[in-house]
């Protein structure tokens, strides 16, 4: 196979995958948004990740994967389980009780500061010029689309800052997951037996949280909650996860979490479509910075070096 052919290949297994989970991702802030109400934040996490955890050992083991892993594998699955499918996720259902799913996505499109910061800090993955000017442009975009949702929110300030905390804490525990698989120790283990144990043990936690500040657990008979739990654990989890680490392991953090940038775009796309949402010339000046400096950023990529990892297949 010559160069030109194999950059294609290469590009390729990072463009498709990317495009899938961010348009996944974009549309999950609505569905989260349903499943506040009856039943409580913390139980619809433990039920979405004690169906993930379940799914993802399924396709492991479909993958030919064995779930087998070492004290360090274990130890490793405990930290992604704690940073990423615990305090992550629970800090976002808790936001999203105090402010709009819209701020809560624009937040975390700022998830490339910190995964740029922390794979440098770590991981010795330092970002050029280029790509700082790039990360400046979207970061400015997203300011505008920040500004734009706080004005038409109508929640009080206490509630936006209680909110914006929770916030901020989800980021720093998906950043912080983010890096943690990118590094040597988390990568020398199969991704999906990884993942299927990072949810199994986050789901646990999940499970211990919701009794600590629920109590027992809470069924809702709708049909379209359960649809979107169904949805959020099979397709926002399994799928997303398994594609959006091994982009994370090529990439690097820092330009892996380009997606986040667009996803508060596509919330608010479908926001459009489904519940009205209003296009000031506010956020459309965010969305058009925040999709630049993207481009920007990505267009400026070197080739990709390839890491060798169980999960290749």
């Amino acid at each position: 196979m010559n160069r030109a052919n194999e950059e294609t290949r290469i590009d390729a297994s990072i463009i498709v995958p990317f495009v899938i989970f961010t348009v996944v991702w974009g549309s999950t802030w609505i569905v989260i948004r349903d499943q506040l109400g009856t039943v409580p934040p913390q139980w619809s996490v433990a039920y979405r990740f004690t169906i993930a955890a379940a799914a993802m050992a399924l396709v492991a083991k479909w993958k030919g994967q064995s779930l087998k892993l070492d004290r360090a594998g274990l130890i490793a699955a405990l930290v992604l389980g704690v940073t990423q499918f615990s305090v992550n996720f629970n800090s976002v259902y808790a936001a999203e009780q105090f402010i709009t799913s819209g701020v809560v996505a624009t937040m975390f499109a700022i998830l490339l500061i910190p995964n740029s910061l922390l794979a440098w800090a770590f991981l010795g993955q330092k970002p050029n010029a280029r790509f700082l000017w790039a990360g400046l442009v979207a970061v400015a975009g997203v300011a505008l689309l920040f500004i734009h949702e706080l004005r038409s929110s109508p929640v009080a300030g206490r509630d936006i800052a209680i909110g914006l905390a929770f916030t901020i804490a989800g980021l720093l525990g998906a950043s912080s997951a983010n890096v943690y698989q990118a590094g040597k120790e988390a990568r020398r283990h199969p991704l999906l037996a990884l993942l299927a144990w990072s949810m199994a043990i986050g789901a646990v936690i999940d499970i211990c949280l919701a009794f600590a500040v629920a109590g027992p657990p809470v069924i809702e008979m709708r049909l379209g909650y359960w649809a979107g739990v169904l949805y959020l654990a099979l397709f926002g989890s399994v799928l997303c996860f398994a594609l959006y680490f091994p982009v994370v392991r090529k990439i690097g953090p820092g330009k892996a979490a380009y997606s986040s940038v667009m996803v508060p775009i596509i919330a608010m796309s479908l926001s459009t479509a489904f519940e009205g949402y209003r296009w000031s010339p506010l956020a459309i000046a965010g969305a058009a910075l925040s999709l630049g400096g993207m481009l920007l950023a990505l267009a400026g990529r070197r080739r990709p070096t390839l890491v060798t990892a169980p999960d290749a297949s």
